[in-house]
């Protein structure tokens, strides 16, 4: 059984760990296949590109993207207008920002399987939005809008496809709003009086056509839909691919199966697929989507010596000997350079210099002794080059831009005879910290701030520290731009590999993101210091707004080698009456402050990545009482509920496998089911029987939201239920109270409409919307416009104890310390302590 008395220990201890275990997984150099090399000479030849539209990650068609890139070989982008920081995580207690960053890098691991190119805007996924109209009114449209031509003027597309409709369908506000944005960039990017602030950096464009990823799934039925069809532009991606293996199906799923975070894992397909485009502006294609437009090397003056030259290599390529047909990519190299100054110059240019390095076999790589480094600390590197041709190569030199250092080598890189050595470069003082580019400054809540221009639209930061390679490749220049990164020898996993950062020189992190004081009475807040470079001393302190005072007024601290640790603790007394506020960590050293903390996010399918947020916490004096004492939890997907119920001082254990037995159960005053535990636990199947005999015995069981699709048992309540995808996306939509003499909306706490406010994101979903006469509706809320939703909180007498359903967001609102929603959440576990059952009259629903 793991039970957590002491969640700040276990938070320091975590945190040690995450710091001492370097990811799993990072990008390593690309090493293809002799099948791939011919897949991209092929692509040489081609010069169209295709950039497909749609909200959040997972909206993607993979399969088309697959088909797209690798079948027609176009330059193939996914422009995402957010990056999914609203949804849930089914594989960690990420959310938010930290979720957007996880299903960023997922979509980078989706776009390298499948092939394509990844692009945000500066949007943020402030959560389920059921209309366009409501979503402009939290995104900027204005600034979305120019971040999407921004993107098409940079990317140049020839095709457009949106993923959804531009009229409201019933659909998620983002999708629709995703497409009309869409629609109004595919005009606007080709206006020079449009975003003309952009011109500075890029041209106008205007792409041929725009069409809408369609399928029987919007038209409703079949027969709707072959009454239509023959309108619809169709495409055959079912096919496939020898040079790879795999068809396009498969593929597609494997690309998919990177959104972990959503539980988006798919089974590969073979055979026919069909997918259907409706024209929506532009030119009308008939036949083929790219029907009009020019894709071959005759699209740029003077480029068909290219384009003969290149295939030339491609008639004369030999798997076996790939680096045969470097000649005639070196000649082709020479024509390319002497066409005159365009995108598809710049484009090219780089496709054939990777081509190139590709058929010799030329491997090279820049890893430094440790992942992180502060600025104007020595990083140690080592470098390692290799040709593994017959080509003649010579390495004259290596640049470190970042240090403004250069080595010049003038070695030769015989076959198969690795070039190693070791360097030191400096990074600058004035170098960048490796935040996430669009969490450097304060956004608003439904836009990321972004100042930079050219970083406008980016999936990710530009590698922290790059190294450049100028070769002499039979007799000719050759420039390769390698990342610096942080390899080291797993004794399982084998080479693993991680970004290298810039860090600060010292961390402070503050243990909780949230304390709740529900007294008078001082707590502790712990802060880690962290050095981020050798030799760092300084003192640590606690700003606090008035009203609060710490003890002591400041703790120094001396730490010799990077990487060094001290926890510090500090006496934090409230002031009278409720109040909601926030404390910052200050560290000082040398007279200058530190405020940024360490947060490593770091599962095997993803790179490792650190970010560097603001060393604050949400401090809430509460006017809480409570009943009941100690809390069984069952995990879900993950959330931070039981760290919050520890703050308010519940003895909180963590439910395993062993602990699921009724005479170990029945010594908690409530058993809460995390957040889509019945989705997601399948060992729930054999628990329930247990779990309702504990409730029947005078149990108190709070089951929070589950969907209504993928349950581990066909009931999850002991009386009929019926899930739905009903929910309330506003966070202060009007709260009514249905039952005001119901226990817990009196027991201990009173429950007001005051409590209600200050929620953050929603007010809750997947609410039921069909319930027997067992249940007793609490509460009532809608969106504007709607119906009221009155299953959000449900409860059902069961025996002698209590059943609670709830599909209010707990799991947002308690870790983000709203008052109201402790006190209303204690009433639900104080119901196990309550004399007999709770009362009320019973009310039922249909469609409520």
């Amino acid at each position: 059984m793991i039970r957590h008395t002491d969640y700040r220990q276990s938070f320091l201890l975590l945190l040690a760990m995450l710091l001492a275990v370097p990811a799993a997984w990072a990008q390593a150099p690309a090493k293809p296949s002799a099948a791939k090399v011919l897949q991209d000479l092929k692509k040489l030849n081609v010069l169209g590109s295709v950039l497909y539209l749609a909200a959040h990650p997972d909206d993607e068609n993979t399969r088309l993207i697959a088909y797209l890139s690798n079948e027609k070989l176009y330059n193939t982008g996914y422009l995402a207008v957010t990056r999914g920081d609203g949804g849930q995580n089914l594989i960690g207690p990420e959310i938010r920002e930290g979720l957007g960053i996880i299903r960023t890098q997922e979509l980078l691991q989706a776009r390298r399987t499948d092939g394509g190119q990844q692009f945000f805007t500066r949007a943020n996924d402030f959560g389920f939005s059921k209309d366009q109209q409501e979503t402009f009114t939290i995104w900027d449209k204005e600034q979305v809008l120019a971040d999407m031509v921004y993107v098409i003027r940079k990317f140049r597309p020839d095709v457009m496809v949106t993923r959804f409709s531009p009229e409201p369908s019933g659909t998620h506000g983002h999708h629709t709003g995703s497409a009309i944005l869409a629609s109004e960039a595919f005009e606007a990017a080709a206006d020079p009086n449009r975003f003309p602030e952009q011109l500075k950096y890029v041209e106008v464009w205007q792409p041929k056509r725009l069409l809408w990823n369609t399928g029987i799934w919007s038209f409703g039925n079949q027969a709707e839909f072959d009454k239509y069809v023959k309108e619809l532009l169709t495409i055959d991606v079912g096919v496939y691919n020898p040079l790879l293996g795999k068809s396009y199906g498969e593929i597609a799923a494997e690309s998919r199966s990177m959104h972990k975070s959503q539980g988006f894992g798919a089974t590969g397909s073979r055979g026919a697929a069909l997918e259907y485009l409706k024209h929506m502006k532009g030119a009308r294609a008939e036949k083929e989507l790219f029907e009009g437009v020019n894709t071959s090397w005759s699209r740029v003056k003077g480029g068909e010596k290219v384009e003969k030259l290149i295939q030339k290599a491609i008639d004369t390529y030999n798997p076996a000997v790939p680096a045969a047909v470097v000649p005639t990519l070196i000649a082709a190299k020479k024509e390319l350079e002497k066409l005159p100054e365009g995108y598809w110059k710049r484009v090219k240019q780089e496709e054939l210099q990777d081509v190139i390095q590709a058929t010799m076999g030329l491997y090279l790589e820049v890893t430094a002794d440790d992942f992180a480094a502060a600025p104007g600390q020595p990083v140690k590197l080592q470098v390692e080059a290799i040709n593994r041709s017959a080509v003649p190569v010579t390495l004259q030199r290596i640049s470190y831009g970042f240090a403004s250092k250069d080595t010049t080598l003038n070695k030769q890189l015989q076959n198969n005879e690795p070039l190693r050595y070791d360097a030191t470069a400096t990074l600058p003082q004035s170098i960048t910290y490796s935040q996430p580019y669009w969490l450097r400054k304060p956004g608003t809540v439904g836009m990321f701030a972004v100042e930079n221009q050219q970083e406008v639209g980016m999936p990710e930061n530009a590698p922290a520290a790059q190294a450049v390679f100028s070769l002499q490749v039979a007799g000719q220049p050759l420039q390769v731009s390698v990342p610096v990164v942080y390899k080291r020898t797993d004794p399982v996993e084998g080479e693993v590999y991680r970004p290298f950062v810039v860090t600060p020189p010292v961390f402070v992190n503050v243990s909780e993101s949230v304390y709740m004081f529900a007294s008078q009475e001082p707590k502790q807040v712990q802060v880690l210091v962290k050095s981020g470079k050798d030799n760092i001393a300084g003192n640590v302190k606690l700003q606090l707004p008035q009203g609060w005072r710490a003890e002591p007024a400041s703790i120094p601290f001396n730490l010799k080698s990077k990487g060094a640790e001290l926890p510090v603790a500090f006496t934090v007394y409230p002031p009278q009456g409720q109040q909601e506020t926030t404390l910052l960590a200050v560290a000082t050293i040398d007279g200058k402050n530190y405020t940024q903390g360490l947060n490593v996010i770091n599962y095997s399918h993803i790179p490792a990545q650190v970010t560097f947020p603001d060393a604050t916490a949400k401090i809430v004096k509460l006017d809480l009482q409570k009943k009941g004492q100690k809390v069984g939890y069952v995990m879900g997907a993950g959330d931070d509920i039981p760290i919050s119920l520890q703050q308010i001082g519940y003895d909180v254990t963590l439910l395993k496998e062993e602990d699921m037995r009724l005479s170990n159960l029945q010594q908690f005053d409530a058993i809460i089911m995390g957040v889509r535990a019945y989705n997601t636990v399948d060992r729930l199947k054999f628990y329930q029987p247990t779990l309702l005999q504990y409730v029947e015995n005078g149990g108190n069981l709070i089951v929070q939201y589950n969907t209504n699709h993928s349950l581990v048992v066909p009931d999850i309540a002991p009386y009929p239920l019926k899930l739905s995808r009903d929910r309330v996306a506003v966070e202060d939509a009007e709260v009514r109270i249905l039952q005001p003499n119901h226990p817990v909306l009196n027991t201990p706490n009173k429950i007001t409409q005051k409590d209600f406010e200050g929620w953050v994101q929603e007010r809750g979903l997947y609410f039921p919307n069909e319930w027997s006469d067992d249940y007793q509706a609490i509460l009532s809320s809608n969106d504007p416009g709607e119906p009221a939703r009155d299953g959000g909180l449900l409860i059902a007498p069961y025996g002698k104890g209590n059943y609670i359903y709830t599909g209010y967001s707990w799991f947002r609102e308690l870790p983000a310390g709203v008052a109201g929603a402790y006190r209303l959440f204690a009433n639900l576990i104080s119901l196990g302590s309550n004399a007999g059952r709770a009362g009320g009259e019973a009310k039922s629903s249909t469609n409520n």
